[in-house]
């Protein structure tokens, strides 16, 4: 009955002068029981006519104290810790005010009625903060107990750090009334706090926390990992064996996203499958990046993608004077325009041009190197979908190969300092139109690079799947979760190397920055990652289960997909770098006029529009491509 009152009432407040007419007469009554006290109950030596007018007097100071200090503007059945300090810097000001008053009476008129006693006045001090207080946190306490009664099922939750953070996140979630949070457990690794509590809850160690019988015997349905900087390979630890226990797992946002400098339990975040990588992120220098980049003018194609526009957001951070954002998509690149001049970023806008222009148009693409003669060149701008690419090869050939050929050609025309083309994992050992494009690609900037009459530098970055870019499997997945399933996967044994769009941009600029011209930089990635496995972690991030709440659908290979990529990062075809997480994959050189030769014949193939005779030219520029699951196939086996 209580709780359903106060529910139906929770969006009414009392008037803040409601409150500070309680804390004056609170105050009033502090200063009565303290003279009591001082007096030791012996009321025959209390005068009623002086206790009256002190009291009033005292009131009026204190009144003072709590107008200045707004003590009385917060809201009762949410007092935090800094409605307390409120509280007690009024009444500590009003009890420094009569301390001095009290010391200059005794000088000047000894028998006068405000001439009070010091030693009433700290006991007084001491009880008026004890009721104010506690007033409030009696009340806070009774509103969230009857909101948490028999029927309001409740969530019990471990903390994972019982540092000032978990404390906060503690709070937090006890303070939050749409869901009735217990919290059964602090989680902590260092041994001197195992075994104690924090507030009358234990802390225990990850061991015995997080094991199934003490998860099964406790109800625990959450975990949240309250440590702000933790080891990422922990983390990660962490994080799966809360999956494994079948725990709801949350994270609490960094310091600098708590709203007001205050957390609440609904700004809790759900772990992202970024955090689930299983690897170190790859964090690059970028001190010689801007030195290099420095008052310089650098040109982004394919901008309004997810690699171009992180590449453009890095650049802008760099130094560079001049960037232009060239990309055929009209509306990604508006958003792209409209995010800088409204983030962050604003304070760089002024240097940026946002083009929009298609690579394969060469008169345009030759008025844009005319007009801002770029010193860098970041080549992102192509066609990437496996299977849309196997049966669109006249536009895979015409972007990836042509189009990549007019930028790279006008770079070397106007002198470009460095062109750093973004290659994949696909272009090696190629099954499909996509890689064998971007391979040939590759092969005619590599040929470029030896031209004696260029000074341009060509450089070629090859990458696995970037999560969470346009069109790749974690929004993809995302998506289908959303709708209820069923997550669709092409072969349950299918992986691949996966790293984060900032990784993935880092290591373009950072080839940029080494790059001595003809080299292709990979990744050491790590192990690669089951799709099958990401499925299940996505699935059980978003608190479904498997085979209860959603389905996992096996669909078969796509045209064109392997099982598994490569990326030429074993010892024998890499070479190493100054990062160990860099490598120089060792491809034989080419020559440009034979390069120069395939490419007028596949051009010439182009104007015949048959798809089928510009794979066998592919097949013919790139003898490692071999079709999979493709109509093409029959090219390999023409018998």
């Amino acid at each position: 009955m209580i709780r359903k009152l106060l529910q139906r009432y929770s969006n009414k407040f009392l008037s803040k002068w409601v409150v500070l007419a309680f804390d004056v007469l609170t105050t009033m009554i502090a200063f009565v029981m303290a003279s009591v006290l001082r007096h030791n109950f012996e009321y025959e030596r209390m005068d009623p006519y002086t206790l009256e007018y002190q009291m009033i007097f005292i009131a009026l100071i204190y009144l003072i104290g709590y107008l200045l200090t707004q003590s009385y503007s917060g809201i009762i059945r949410h007092t935090s810790i800094n409605d307390a300090n409120r509280i007690f810097r009024s009444s500590f000001f009003a009890f420094l005010g009569l301390i001095v008053m009290s010391s200059i009476y005794t000088f000047i008129d000894h028998e006068s009625l405000f001439n009070i006693s010091r030693s009433i006045l700290i006991i007084h001090f001491i009880l008026n903060i004890f009721f104010l207080l506690g007033s409030r946190f009696v009340i806070k306490s009774i509103y969230h107990s009857a909101l948490r009664k028999d029927n309001f099922r409740k969530q019990r939750v471990m903390v994972y750090g019982s540092g000032t953070s978990g404390m906060i996140t503690k709070g937090s979630l006890l303070q939050d009334t749409s869901r009735n949070y217990d919290i059964v457990a602090f989680i902590d690794d260092n041994k001197n706090k195992v075994g104690k509590s924090l507030e009358g809850i234990p802390v225990l160690s990850p061991k015995v926390a997080l094991s199934e019988d003490y998860v099964r015997n406790n109800k625990v349905k959450q975990l949240v990992i309250a440590i702000q900087q933790m080891d990422i390979n922990l983390k990660r630890k962490i994080v799966e064996k809360g999956l494994a226990l079948n725990l709801e797992v949350k994270v609490v946002p960094a310091h600098e996203n708590w709203i007001n400098g205050e957390l609440s339990a609904k700004q809790l975040r759900s772990v992202s499958i970024d955090e689930l990588l299983g690897r170190e992120p790859i964090n690059l220098n970028d001190s010689k990046l801007k030195h290099e980049l420095k008052d310089k003018t650098v040109l982004i194609t394919g901008a309004a993608g997810s690699i171009g526009s992180e590449i453009a957001r890095q650049v802008m951070m760099l130094g560079a004077s001049k960037i232009v954002l060239l990309d055929q998509a009209e509306s990604p690149l508006y958003e792209l325009e409209f995010e800088i001049r409204n983030s962050h970023l604003r304070k760089h806008a002024h240097k940026v041009e946002c083009i929009v222009a298609n690579i394969k148009d060469y008169l345009r693409m030759e008025m844009i190197f005319t007009a801002y003669k770029p010193h860098f060149v970041y080549h992102a701008a192509a066609y990437k979908h496996v299977p849309l690419m196997e049966i669109n090869a006249y536009e895979a050939v015409l972007v990836n190969v042509f189009g990549t050929k007019i930028v790279a050609d006008l770079s070397v025309e106007y002198k470009v300092e460095k062109f750093v083309m973004v290659s994949t994992d696909k272009a090696v050992n190629p099954t499909n139109v996509m890689g064998a494009t971007k391979r040939v690609a590759e092969i005619y900037t590599q040929s470029l690079n030896g031209m004696k009459s260029s000074n341009t530098r060509f450089t070629t970055t090859r990458f696995g799947n970037v999560l969470g870019s346009n069109g790749s499997v974690i929004p993809i997945f995302r998506k289908q979760i959303q709708n209820g399933g069923p997550v669709t996967i092409t072969h349950p044994d299918i992986t691949r190397y996966f790293m984060t769009i900032p990784e993935a941009c880092n290591l373009v600029l950072e080839a940029g920055s080494m790059g001595n011209g003809g080299e292709i930089y990979v990744f050491d990635m790590g192990e690669s990652v089951k799709i099958i496995d990401l499925a299940k972690k996505m699935i059980k991030l978003s608190g479904l289960e498997l085979g209860k709440d959603i389905e996992i659908l096996t669909t078969g290979l796509r045209p064109g997909e392997k099982l598994y990529e490569e990326l030429l990062n074993d010892k024998e075809n890499t070479l190493k770098t100054h990062h160990k997480k860099i490598k120089i994959a060792q491809i034989r050189p080419y020559n440009l006029e034979d390069v120069q030769l395939n490419l007028d014949e596949l051009s010439a193939l182009l104007i015949q529009n048959n798809d089928m005779n510009i794979v066998k030219k592919l097949k013919e520029i790139v003898p490692e491509f071999i079709s999979q699951n493709s109509i093409y196939s029959t090219l390999d086996n023409p018998s």
